[in-house]
């Protein structure tokens, strides 16, 4: 059994604030794969359903973000879960919007959601950070993730969770890679009269702290690079 959890900030009020896009993670995961009923339990709400050949657990913690970790902890010791078994998808500030990056692994990165889960359950579970970009400076990132996404960032947000639902069952399969590549096809179909965010990246990077990370990257595509083409620049 698998157990996806999407992070975020429970009530109405946030539900549409960048940083609930853990949260809308998994609700269009729910919405694409026929998951049952949400219903309340381990602190939060759950779906239950399949991905694939795996039985799958939505997790969104009622907890609000800085104590998601218990809410995760509880569910992971009924059904005797390994970190193996733990997916999380969150809202990350230093990728550009539209990005999705995929590690095991690694530090909290100032984000209150995952030091939380990595207090109660550890820090090696699968996470699918999906970018919002950075406001510019430290002292509006809080105004900035507890907002709401503007109208003109729909144009990729709803491409990209459709494409993370629609590969998620690769997840579920222990697939990253093949999740990554999946979404960026699908990105880049649904979008075919401008570019997509996400373009695959199949093989390994080394980042700083010495981790292996697969990820996806962005395409420089803009008007910036179409003038570089020009003057002969490198694209």
């Amino acid at each position: 059994m698998k157990l996806f959890v999407g992070l975020g900030n429970p009530g109405g009020g946030y539900a549409k604030h960048r940083h609930n896009v853990g949260f809308m993670a998994a609700d269009r995961i729910a919405a694409m794969h026929g998951f049952g009923p949400w219903r309340q339990r381990f602190q939060g709400d759950v779906a239950e359903g399949r991905l694939g050949a795996e039985k799958c657990l939505l997790l969104k913690p009622a907890t609000y973000m800085n104590e998601s970790g218990r809410s995760a902890g509880e569910a992971m010791r009924f059904y005797k879960l390994d970190l193996q078994d733990v997916t999380v998808f969150y809202d990350e500030l230093d990728l550009a919007p539209g990005k999705v990056r995929v590690k095991t692994g690694g530090g909290a990165a100032g984000h209150n959601g995952i030091r939380s889960l990595t207090s109660h359950i550890g820090a090696d579970f699968t996470r699918v950070r999906i970018g919002i970009g950075h406001p510019g400076h430290k002292d509006k990132v809080q105004g900035y993730v507890l907002h709401d996404f503007a109208k003109a960032d729909k144009e990729w947000l709803e491409p990209l969770l459709d494409a993370i639902g629609d590969a998620a069952p690769k997840l579920a399969g222990d697939d990253a890679a093949g999740f990554m590549n999946a979404v960026a096809l699908k990105t880049r179909s649904e979008n075919d009269d401008r570019p997509s965010p996400a373009e695959p990246v199949t093989e390994g990077t080394k980042r700083a702290d010495g981790e292996t990370e697969k990820r996806t990257g962005t395409s420089d595509t803009g008007p910036f690079a179409r003038l570089r083409s020009l003057f002969g620049g490198e694209k």
